[in-house]
């Protein structure tokens, strides 16, 4: 993960919001007093958030295990699913 000042990230706070959307990769911004700060895009934000709620869901994060391990042939198709 990069790390750069809060000085130089005020420098170049457009730059770093577009290099965490193109690249995911979030931006530590560090402060001499010793509380640091994570820059990261609103879609990595979202999908941290997805998974944080997914997993607080009791017996989900095994069934999802348990639905990535089904052959194709035994899934339903969208069709056959009732929404």
């Amino acid at each position: 993960m990069t790390a750069i000042n809060a000085t130089k990230a005020r420098e170049s706070l457009y730059q770093l919001i577009t290099d965490v959307n193109t690249t995911s990769e979030p931006i530590t911004i560090t402060n001499n007093r010793g509380k640091n700060a994570v820059l990261l895009s609103e879609d990595d934000w979202n999908a941290i958030q997805e998974t944080l709620y997914l997993i607080s869901i009791p017996g989900m994060a095994e069934s999802i295990v348990t639905g990535g391990n089904t052959p194709i042939e035994e899934c339903l198709s969208e069709d056959e699913v009732d929404w």
